[in-house]
């Protein structure tokens, strides 16, 4: 998990799980050098996996990026929804939701339950959570939560009293949308 790059490759019936394999990390390692960085490889794909599962909007990653920087320097847990997901995945027991057994999960992947950086990758992440992850934007953000409006995109705070705000604000938004 996290090194293989995904991008697209020619492949035909023929090719192995093992050939496909090997060209992805191949593609990874080629990607990795372009970056040109001395960066510690595994812990900075660990995060770019964090920003490529939390995101789809590249414009977004560099803020997602600079929450979880700020979370690990103050030394707060990360509270990363896709981490619950991921463990609850590889324990087999992932249902769709996410739900309060899944957050309070001793997993080491779970990062409700466990402070700093999951012990590994949760997916593969693309060069533009890669460049976040290593450059991430100077933000005094600590929060962030998904806004109702369906464009994929987050609204982030500094404070808690706010983003409980704002979750409270995507709460009703996802209800009204459920309603319709």
């Amino acid at each position: 998990e996290g090194y293989l790059f995904p991008d697209t490759y020619r492949i035909t019936r023929r090719t192995t799980a093992d050939e496909i394999c090997r060209l992805m990390t191949a593609r990874f390692r080629e990607a990795w050098q372009q970056l040109g960085t001395n960066a510690a490889v595994h812990r900075t794909v660990t995060l770019a996996s964090l920003v490529e599962k939390e995101t789809g909007l590249s414009e977004e990653r560099p803020l997602i990026a600079s929450v979880f920087h700020n979370r690990l320097r103050a030394g707060m847990a990360l509270d990363c929804d896709p981490t619950a997901i991921y463990a609850s995945l590889i324990e087999e027991r992932y249902r769709g939701t996410i739900f309060r057994s899944d957050l309070l999960s001793r997993n080491r992947y779970n990062t409700y339950q466990h402070a700093g950086l999951p012990p590994g990758p949760i997916a593969n992440p693309g060069i533009e959570s890669l460049k976040a992850a290593l450059a991430p934007a100077d933000t005094p953000y600590l929060y962030f939560v998904a806004r109702p409006d369906g464009s994929g995109g987050h609204q982030f705070s500094k404070e808690l009293e706010a983003h409980n705000r704002a979750v409270r604000k995507y709460r009703r938004g996802v209800q009204g949308h459920n309603e319709t």
